[in-house]
């Protein structure tokens, strides 16, 4: 699978993942060709806006091959759909690549069932909080697909949308007054790249996540334990489990999953907002986007092969922003505590009943140590590799404070997003334990009152440093 399925990466921020030629692959001219068919700013060369200055002829020029060049894209992979990311083109590559699926039989659907059934009876002994599935279903890669697509506009479409802004903003003032009848087709140009990379993540992943929260993620709709017995089947060989084990403990991971969805109501929330506000600090640095179009023949934009090898390239690299590293962190401290609290309610639910528990848990963890797809997928999209040190330390933190507090106060942390442990937290989890053990032996049974407490603490904090600044005022 493309490391970059959403039209750019960042390789400077991981030197093990940068490509052959690193960032300047782009910049080739035509040998390197490009996925939109025109310069930008900076490109040499016959490029509009290049040394020489706008000039509004070779500018007209380009406007026509670019419409040409999205007639061939149109015939080749349809026109339809609106918005930043072109979802007709996503859905229809994503089958492709899907191709045919074997049904699933009403054998292996009784046997979720069961399987869910049974997970959700030991759950209610390891966590205080109740099953948030109302029914368990087994899907194929196409169910996969059609049930998480509306969670993958929400994630990816902040992200085109910012893209595709700053493609226009780009352009020198002169370029974006001509463009301006023709921004429809700048949009197409977007939705269209957007959409084929995209699709292409996405009909690989359907084919090898478990279940509908593999990547720690709700994709799927609210309420529904999803289970991919064809990838489970797949993922069980080898592991010396037995295959009704393993089914059991992902049932247990998804339904667990679940739990803390459903009973948790801000966290789904928190998680997308966190992509919408690393999507929201993309910045481009266009003086190194060169040549984006040279060497364009727009008839061999109705095959659907080359269009694919032309958008595989990676047009942008944006600056990884302080803003965006913040963001970043928070989702991944999420992600890891969310991972962590999962394994270890999963663990005491399944350990004296199934035997196999701790080395399917490691196997997951190796899993995601060597970046299966639904890393890739989401670390493609958000620039993000949930790290297993994250989540070995999360899983420590949720342990001690199972241990020396109880499953009832560790579970009462998720009450508000305010008493959630933070990064440094993960780094000093003792610390953590204290604190929570601490606050339960006064206000920690009543999560709404240590919240206040602990912003009436904010707010003498912030008086005293504001007496301190002005010791006039104060007097």
């Amino acid at each position: 699978m493309s490391d970059t399925p959403f039209g750019f990466s960042n390789p400077d921020d991981d030197p093990d993942r940068k490509k052959d030629g690193g960032s300047d692959s782009g910049a080739s001219g035509s040998e390197g060709g490009s996925p939109f068919g025109f310069g930008l700013p900076g490109s040499g060369g016959d490029n509009p806006f290049g040394a020489q200055g706008f000039d509004p002829s070779q500018f007209g020029q380009m406007l026509s091959q670019f419409g040409q060049m999205l007639s061939g894209m149109g015939s080749a992979m349809g026109t339809g759909g609106s918005g930043p990311v072109n979802y007709d083109v996503a859905t229809k590559l994503a089958r492709q690549q899907i191709g045919s699926v074997t049904p699933v039989s009403t054998g292996t659907t009784d046997a979720v069932r069961d399987a869910a059934r049974l997970a959700e009876l030991w759950l209610d002994a390891a966590t205080t909080l109740p099953a948030g599935a109302t029914k368990a279903v087994a899907w194929t890669p196409v169910d996969w697909l059609d049930n998480t697509l509306d969670t993958w506009k929400r994630l990816a479409d902040p992200i085109a949308e910012q893209v595709n802004g700053m493609m226009v903003q780009g352009l020198p003032e002169e370029a974006r007054t001509m463009v301006g009848p023709m921004m429809g087709m700048f949009s197409q140009m977007g939705g269209l790249a957007f959409g084929s990379q995209l699709g292409q993540a996405l009909g690989q992943l359907s084919k090898e996540v478990l279940t509908s929260t593999d990547i720690g993620i709700p994709l799927g709709p609210e309420g529904t334990a999803a289970l991919m017995p064809a990838a489970i089947e797949s993922f069980g060989e080898g592991l010396e489990q037995p295959a009704q084990e393993v089914l059991v403990f992902l049932a247990a991971r998804e339904s667990a999953h679940q739990r803390l969805y459903s009973h948790v109501p801000w966290l789904r929330q928190r998680l997308l907002g966190a992509v919408e506000e690393y999507a929201r600090g993309i910045k481009m640095d266009f003086s190194a986007i060169e040549d984006l179009a040279q060497g364009i023949d727009p008839a061999s934009l109705t095959d659907p092969a080359k269009i694919q090898e032309l958008l595989g390239q990676g047009a942008f690299e944006p600056q990884t922003t302080p803003e965006q590293k913040a963001a970043l962190e928070r989702l991944e401290t999420m992600l890891a505590l969310i991972e962590g609290w999962v394994e270890i309610v999963v663990s005491d639910a399944l350990s004296d009943r199934l035997p196999g528990v701790s080395a399917l848990s490691e196997t997951l963890r190796r899993r995601r140590a060597t970046g299966g797809p639904a890393e890739q997928t989401f670390a493609s999209l958000v620039g993000l590799e949930l790290r297993p040190r994250k989540l070995r330390e999360a899983a420590t933190l949720w342990r001690r404070l199972t241990t020396d507090a109880g499953a009832d106060a560790r579970d009462k942390v998720w009450a508000h997003p305010d008493l959630l442990p933070d990064s440094s937290d993960l780094d000093n989890p003792t610390a953590f334990v204290d604190r929570v053990i601490g606050d339960e032996t006064d206000s920690f049974d009543d999560p709404i009152a240590q919240l206040k407490a602990m912003m009436e603490r904010e707010e003498n904090e912030r008086e005293k440093n504001s007496d301190d600044e002005n010791p006039d005022e104060s007097r």
